[in-house]
């Protein structure tokens, strides 16, 4: 009587700091919930699963590429810097036994890094369960790619769009071999996805003074579009797509990116393994069905809080087919949403 009063509590609690936006982003909001969670989701053997996780080295890439190789997946840790990753994969391999570990170095911001990293993922690999577009960047100042993309655009949502595009074969097989799991893309966002809106007309904020949070946000809400389209698409095909919000975590990247906020809030982040969790159980969950969802401490929560942010479905197309032409990628798929149907915005 007294665990069922408490998990009631506990749920109310949740609804009510969830339609905050910022409370409940730290640690406190992760052990208020974590109660509430069955540890059978995540309590499960990944043995002959491949898992590829995109910025594996630090952060939350690491504690979830950590968490899946406990959990004896064969891991494909990709990394852009050689010696970072070595030494991440040799700790991780250390730490759990698991050797059947492998690096692959793509810069997750050069077009041409991911083309030959994908090639050689094809070429290695017969089938993909489990892929974490987790890679990311908030750069103070505007920088360009070599190719000349705006970085934080080029890194957070171009390489995964190019990277999940090329490597959708392999997922396809995956699906198509497995009678009972279904093989899943996360998709690792953040808060600012509820302040940012996609801005196809200038996604390279060359027409607009550079503001890298905005940037970032953009970028983060553009994932979630990127999630809704891949889901609509690959509905029949078995392949899940969904995207996570890890809350307020204690990474190098905020560190580094965000000194101020780290400084203010840092007794209060989550540690990394907290801000992986709902990765980890996105990949591990038994009998997952949902799609297009954006989840966060293992519920799915609202994908916008205000109308600003969300985009008419000509501004959608506008953004989908110029992802396909800057990258030269085909499009698995012809633009998917219907104007006829109910909430014609996104």
């Amino acid at each position: 009587m007294i665990r069922s009063l408490l998990n009631s509590l506990r749920k109310t609690l949740d609804d009510v700091l969830n339609t905050t936006v910022i409370f409940g982003y730290d640690r406190m909001g992760y052990h208020l919930r974590q109660p509430l969670w069955d540890p059978a989701d995540t309590a499960v053997s990944l043995k002959g699963k491949v898992c590829l996780i995109t910025g594996a080295n630090s952060g939350l890439g690491y504690a979830t590429a950590l968490a899946l190789a406990e959990r004896e997946a064969t891991v494909i840790m990709v990394c852009r810097n050689q010696e970072r990753g070595r030494q991440a994969l040799q700790a991780i391999a250390q730490a759990t036994g698991n050797s059947d570990l492998h690096l692959e170095l793509i810069d997750m911001s050069e077009l041409e890094s991911i083309e030959n990293g994908c090639q050689r993922i094809l070429e290695r690999f017969q089938r993909l369960d489990i892929l974490v577009n987790n890679a990311g960047v908030l750069l103070n100042q505007r920088e360009e790619t070599a190719a000349g993309f705006e970085k934080s655009f080029a890194t957070n949502l171009l390489g995964p769009y190019l990277l999940t595009t090329r490597l959708q074969p392999l997922l396809q097989q995956t699906a198509q071999t497995s009678s009972t799991e279904h093989p899943r893309v996360i998709m690792v966002v953040s808060g600012g996805l509820y302040f940012g809106k996609v801005h196809p007309e200038d996604l390279h904020f060359s027409e607009r003074d550079y503001n890298g949070s905005m940037a970032y946000a953009e970028a983060k809400r553009g994932q979630m579009l990127l999630t809704q389209l891949w889901a609509k698409a690959w509905a029949g095909s078995g392949i899940l797509v969904n995207a996570m919000h890890p809350g307020w975590a204690d990474t190098p990247g905020i560190e580094s990116s965000l000194p101020g906020f780290h400084q203010l809030t840092k007794l209060i982040l989550r540690d990394q393994a907290q801000g992986a969790d709902t990765i980890v159980w996105l990949a591990c969950k038994p009998n997952l069905h949902q799609s297009g969802q954006l989840f966060f401490d293992r519920k799915a929560r609202a994908q916008h809080r205000s109308a600003k942010t969300r985009n008419s479905l000509s501004e959608i197309e506008s953004f989908w087919h110029y992802l396909g032409q800057v990258s030269q990628a085909p499009e698995p798929f012809p633009f998917l949403l219907n104007t006829n149907q109910t909430g014609a915005q996104s």
